[in-house]
């Protein structure tokens, strides 16, 4: 770390015109030390020098070229405290002669973290009135950076890294890449002590202990197609576990020197990675992919035209063609003229953390938190603090899904190798929002066999779908993060079966170790089979339909336009209150509702018709008010196929 400094202190102070340096008629006997001290560190003959000066500044202490050209053989040998030690008895035998030993030694003070001293140097600096613009900027930087790291500093977040263990981490490099939402399976880059290595992608699983500790198996290696012989970088994996984007570097198909691929799990195996398309990646350097929990947004870093400077975080979203859209840069709010890195975007959606050499910082990259407010807006990013930051580089993190942990790629004292991966308990002030997550399995309800199908999940409030997933072809199962206390809507399709709906509240009693838990049944396509749209809704003896309904009947007209052969039938049915005929009338004036809007909607008329039941036909007991609720339905019947 060699830092910026004047051109060698004995040059200076053989040129200057200063009285305390002026020829004298006869050179004194100090003078002559400080000649053969002088020719020695010309030879670079450091030591020697060094054996001279010590002579010199013993005998004559106040001779200030002596002490002077110390500091300046001590700096060249990166001894700094030494060098600051010798500037400061030069500024003692006089203060005003030479004012730049006041710079040289708060530059000093700053890389070596005394930023009070630092600070009292920069100032004294000030109060001789110097004229380098440069200096004056970078005097003027600093001391506001002084300022801001005293006071970090003061007040520190509870940090205590704990290394996760030789199972993950090797002797090597290991840079984590993603955990999965049941914490069960951390993804990670490892990369070979020898510099000539190269990244390649690992996994490891993990039990959970009685005491809530993490343990983790012996890390494996992920294998083709997605490891290669080749450089492989970052990666991240879809909050679903079944698309892996990942960065690979000079491949045939590349726009540049490093692109993002997908690829998708097929069974137990993964597909030949698929470069990303030429919107997302360009000419230039792009890595770093965060997938968001709705599966269709991807955020990642791009040094490409069009940015503030050096990398910038950029954010595509899944179009409906299946293709990745244009990129949006995510605005000065997050990026700077400097480098920002790896984005973290936690499954509540709007809480992320990257890492940046442009933010105001404690020295090399920093890590940060930004959070998005009610216009979509990011606001002004948070240092996550001291001494999770450090002067050193500070890069990778990754949240747990509740919020409480993160997992942190470091470079430790005691650690297994070069840099390891370590857990640590997320400072409050830093953490998100709560999530938790749906998993379950899709099956045929006939044969009970495990089902591929396509997963819509709705937020009811704000009617916008926030997660697309899929269930694993295999085996059923799947999974999706949500954030608690809201009220959501599902819809699930598969290929010969009748679509499935529901809607459930995620409360606070369900968080990462206790999710929700939901087997879907699906029926195949038979006529007379019926399925409940739990997702219409009227208000209370009402029948027009309200606005949270649409999603619902959305996904009605999709079903009926792939199944162009299927005629349905719309039932209205209702509780046991009130009279049979106005019952009657109601649930008829309900089924209408949802007929008329699939007319208005491109439906042809022959497909759809429309009956109202009343109370005739319950699915519980109208003794209890849940019976009552469930049947007060919307259905459709299959008439033919």
């Amino acid at each position: 770390m060699k830092l910026i400094r004047f051109v060698s202190v004995l040059v200076i102070f053989l040129t200057i015109n200063i009285p305390l340096f002026a020829q004298q008629p006869v050179k004194t006997h100090a003078d002559k030390q400080f000649d053969k001290a002088a020719q020695m560190y010309n030879r670079r003959d450091y030591a020697g020098a060094l054996r001279q000066l010590d002579n010199l500044t013993i005998d004559e202490p106040s001779y200030i070229k002596g002490w002077l050209l110390k500091a300046d053989i001590f700096y060249d040998q990166l001894d700094y405290a030494k060098a600051i030690a010798s500037y400061k008895k030069a500024v003692e035998v006089d203060s005003v002669v030479f004012p730049p030993a006041y710079y040289i030694m708060a530059n000093l003070l700053f890389d070596l973290e005394n930023y009070s001293e630092a600070k009292s140097n920069y100032l004294r600096y000030l109060t001789f009135k110097p004229k380098i613009q440069a200096e004056l900027k970078r005097t003027a930087e600093n001391l506001v950076l002084c300022d801001f790291r005293l006071d970090i500093m003061k007040n520190p977040v509870p940090y205590n890294p704990v290394n996760i263990g030789p199972n993950v981490n090797s002797s090597g490099y290991e840079y984590i890449n993603a955990l999965s939402l049941d914490e069960s399976q951390l993804y990670f880059t490892r990369k070979g002590a020898d510099p000539r290595s190269d990244e390649s992608f690992y996994r490891s699983v993990s039990a959970r202990s009685s005491t809530g500790q993490l343990n983790w198996s012996p890390a494996i290696e992920i294998g083709a197609p997605i490891n290669t012989p080749g450089n492989e970088g970052a990666l991240c994996v879809s909050p679903d576990g079944m698309t892996l984007i990942i960065t690979c570097c000079s491949r045939r198909d590349s726009y540049g020197t490093c692109d993002l691929y997908s690829s998708h799990k097929i069974g137990n195996n993964w597909s030949e990675p698929e470069n990303l398309g030429e919107l997302v990646n360009t000419t230039a350097w792009e890595s770093q992919p965060c997938l968001a929990a709705d599966g269709r947004t991807l955020f990642f870093v791009s040094t490409r035209r069009g940015g503030h400077g050096g990398s910038d975080i950029w954010k595509s979203t899944l179009q409906e063609n299946g293709y990745w859209g244009q990129p949006v840069n995510l605005g000065d709010s997050i990026n700077t003229t400097a480098d920002e890195m790896a984005p973290f975007i936690h499954p509540d959606g709007r809480t992320l953390y990257f890492s940046s050499l442009g933010h105001r910082g404690m020295g090399g990259a920093d890590l940060f938190v930004s959070r998005m407010d009610t216009n979509s807006i990011w606001l002004k990013p948070q240092n996550i603090g001291y001494p999770v930051n450090t002067k050193m580089d500070e890069i990778n993190l990754i949240i747990n899904a509740k919020g409480t942990e993160a997992f942190i790629s470091a470079e430790r004292e005691k650690g297994f190798g070069k840099t390891d991966i370590y857990r640590f308990e997320l400072p409050v002030q830093s953490r998100p929002a709560s999530v938790s997550y749906i998993h379950g399995k899709v099956y045929d309800k006939n044969t009970l066999l495990p089902l591929f199908g396509a997963l819509e999940l709705i937020d009811m409030q704000s009617n916008t779908v926030v997660v697309n997933s899929a269930s694993d072809a295999i085996t059923g199962k799947f999974v999706m993060s949500l954030p608690i206390d809201k009220d959501y809507a599902l819809n699930v399709s598969c290929k010969g079966y009748l679509f499935y709906s529901m809607n459930f509240n995620v409360s606070k009693e369900h968080d990462s170790v206790n999710p929700v838990k939901l087997d879907i049944p699906m029926q195949p396509v038979a006529v007379g089979e019926k399925v409940v749209l739990h997702n219409i809704f009227f208000d209370t003896d009402k029948f027009e339909l309200l606005p949270d309904s649409k999603a619902e009947l959305e996904k009605l007209i999709s079903f009926l336009q792939k199944n162009e052969v299927l005629k349905i039938e719309i039932g209205g049915h209702t509780d046991n209150e009130g009279s049979d005929t106005h019952n009657m009338t109601l649930s008829l004036n309900r089924a209408k509702a949802v007929y008329d809007y699939l007319i208005a909607n491109g439906i042809s008329a022959d497909k759809i018709s429309y009956k109202g039941y009343g109370e005739t036909m319950p699915i519980q007991s109208n003794d209890t008010a849940e019976g009552r609720a469930n049947n007060r339905r919307t259905e459709f019947k299959v008439i033919s196929k």
